[in-house]
């Protein structure tokens, strides 16, 4: 039985390296170079995780020794199997995170992959607010604020890739303020949530944003 241990933005790190690689093989003859990035995409891979198995390792490793498309493809399809999906959840238990929206328009979740989600979201485009869901340490952390396009591409917070933005304003209460005191913090998010799942591949800045305004 396959033990599911690779989280989505893990998943992107071994595509993002794949890809890499196979590009290198493609334009670079020297023997030494190539190898100097075989081992280099090895260790980002097994380096993004922090806990591995022998056998896991193993298994993640052999893209080192891979030549052609079809290696690196059969390689990817062979890992699916290990994919940690993001936690099951209910239309009931995302509506108990924002109370305060009695007809909140959550996304279909049957039709969702969650294989290849690290954060649910989704755009009520009727009140321009983003609606983010995300699974820390047992919970789920619900967030929501104000979406604006900005018409320019720069680098998105989550995902780091150079994308067209939207400022994401949410308000929060800072330490020791009064129940009638909130201030705004912002940041530019990608416009388009499920190309941003595909891409991350760290969880550091978003879990950073996500705690810094969680209430």
């Amino acid at each position: 039985m396959n033990t599911p241990f690779i989280r989505n933005h893990q998943y992107n790190v071994i595509k993002k390296q794949s890809e890499f690689l196979q590009n290198t093989l493609r334009t670079v003859a020297d023997r030494s170079v190539l190898e100097t990035v075989r081992y280099r995409a090895a260790a980002i891979i097994t380096e993004a995780f922090p806990y591995l198995t022998e056998d896991q390792q193993q298994m993640l490793e052999q893209i080192s020794t891979f030549e052609t498309a079809y290696d690196f493809q059969r390689y990817l399809g062979a890992l699916e199997p290990y994919l940690a999906s993001y936690p099951p959840i209910t239309l009931k238990q995302i509506q108990k995170l924002f109370p305060k929206h009695k007809k909140l328009k959550a996304p279909d979740l049957s039709s969702i992959d969650f294989r290849y989600v690290t954060y649910l979201s989704w755009v009520d485009i009727a009140t321009n607010k983003l609606f983010i869901v995300y699974p820390f340490e047992g919970q789920f952390i619900g967030i929501e604020g104000r979406i604006t396009p900005t018409n320019k591409k720069g680098y998105c917070l989550f995902c780091n890739r150079p994308q067209e933005l939207a400022f994401f304003s949410v308000k929060t209460k800072p330490a020791n303020a009064s129940p009638d005191d909130y201030c705004a913090v912002g940041q530019y998010v990608c416009m388009e949530n499920h190309g941003c799942n595909q891409s991350i591949t760290d969880t550091g800045a978003l879990e950073k944003f996500i705690l810094s305004v969680r209430k």
